[in-house]
């Protein structure tokens, strides 16, 4: 009895002191602490090195080259953020703003549900991602703050938007997430089409959907005071004219290059090629919409190269595998317990890497054999593994999901990172996800 009560403690005490664990943990401890989140994703890059018994120079070696892992969605920003200022300074950003304005009057809730559409569309249609943040939100800040709209139900509404379709619909972004679940899954072990992947992950959409509504209804619907700070922004022209529509023609191309070529930086480059060539913006305002498009996505792009960096040191240390044998003795050979205990990982791998789409190659090689030897239905392992690979997308510092809705959010300084998006989106998405997943393997 005594050799069991030690073993489990030795082993309690293995996960406590595993550097994806002490990384994370002191990630999300420097965060609320308030320290910028490039920073804390350096800092605690290195504590998980040492953690492990790296040396600093490999620590360092190892973060440096792991950067390039996001040097794709990096450079996507970017050129984003400069076609996201292009909108601004053909006034069709403005506009937008002040049509949605005339159209909500004074109902909060058609204005949430209105940027939740866009949220929703910008995964999908036309999928600038989280460039229409930064143009769309600051105009309609005003308004936010003449209804006392508490502002963090409007970063849930946002979180939602962004992180519900890639779960739950095959297209556009999601295309891209399902087909990583479907093909990951496969190589170790069980067959899954790229088609099969939504018809259970709409499950995962059922929670995301009830952590939204509670959001809306119930945490966030009593009215907040701001100030009301007055934002510089363009004027805009009453009616559309040739420059907006020559500027949603390139928004559209943009969508089909994407699409045809799956290279988002070069979607974006042919829509700014066509501003430009059209004249729908002078020539002599290129370096501006250009310095203007890193300032407004540059620190993100930054984030998530450090992101990359950070989740490339967590792979090396080989710590990701010794978390999960450490925890396998605890599973029991229960379903219930294994899947909770998956999505524990998960959440923690996620919070700290900050991409859903990063974690899935790390999950599924580790969580697929689990499956297999439990006898998890196969709708059960998708939605496990899909549920583990999201949570923590949203409440992550270092996630697009939250670092998009505090960029536009916080245009006049009264919006906090943490406490006002991160904290707010991981209650109300990851709670609704875990439990959702836990009921899938009891009832599929």
């Amino acid at each position: 009895m005594l050799s069991v009560s030690f073993y489990v403690m030795l082993k309690t005490m293995e996960i406590l002191f595993n550097p994806v664990i002490i990384s994370v943990i002191l990630l999300c401890l420097l965060c609320l602490a308030k320290i910028n989140v490039l920073l804390a994703l350096m800092i605690s890059a290195i504590a998980a090195g040492f953690a492990a018994q790296m040396p600093i120079s490999d620590i360092m070696t190892t973060f440096i080259n792991g950067m390039g892992g996001n040097s794709e969605t990096a450079l996507s920003y970017i050129l984003l953020g400069a076609f996201a200022a292009s909108m601004t300074h053909t006034g069709l950003a403005p506009l937008l703003a002040k049509k949605i304005s005339s159209v909500i009057k004074s109902n909060k809730y058609l204005l949430l549900g209105i940027l939740t559409l866009i949220a929703i569309c910008s995964q999908n249609i036309i999928p600038v991602h989280i460039a229409f943040i930064p143009i769309i939100i600051p105009p309609l800040l005003h308004l936010m703050d003449k209804l006392k709209l508490d502002r963090r139900s409007v970063a849930c509404a946002l979180a939602y938007g962004l992180k519900t379709p890639y779960i739950v619909i095959p297209a556009g972004f999601g295309l891209i997430f399902q087909g990583l679940l479907a093909d990951n899954i496969t190589q170790n072990g069980i067959h899954v089409l790229k088609s099969d992947i939504w018809h259970y992950t709409w499950f995962l959409g059922i929670a995301m959907t009830l952590g939204l509504l509670c959001a809306v209804f119930i945490s966030y619907r009593k009215p907040r005071e701001y100030v009301d700070i007055e934002l510089k922004t363009e004027q805009s022209d009453e009616k559309f004219n040739k420059n907006h529509y020559i500027t949603i023609f390139a928004a559209f191309v943009t969508l089909i290059v994407q699409l045809i070529t799956n290279s988002l930086p070069l979607g974006a480059l042919v829509g700014l090629g066509i501003i430009f060539g059209t004249k729908a913006v002078d020539h002599d305002k290129m370096d501006k919409l250009i310095n203007e498009g890193v300032g407004m996505m540059g620190y993100v792009a930054f984030v998530m190269l450090v992101a990359a960096g950070f989740a490339m040191v967590l792979k090396s240390t080989g710590s990701i595998d010794s978390l999960v044998n450490s925890m396998l003795p605890f599973m029991a050979g229960s379903k219930l317990l294994a899947a909770a205990i998956m999505l524990f990982v998960g959440l923690f791998i996620t919070m700290g890497i900050g991409t859903s789409f990063g974690t899935i190659p790390i999950l599924a090689v580790l969580y697929v054999p689990v499956c297999i030897n439990l006898e998890f239905s196969t709708a059960a392992t998708i939605i496990v593994i899909a549920a583990a690979a999201a949570l923590g997308d949203a409440g992550s510092p270092a996630s697009d999901t939250t670092l998009g809705p505090t960029s536009g959010l916080d245009a006049d300084g009264q919006h906090n990172h943490i406490t006002d998006t991160c904290i707010p989106t991981f209650l109300h998405y990851n709670i609704p996800l875990i439990l959702f997943a836990l009921l899938a393997v009891l009832i599929f």
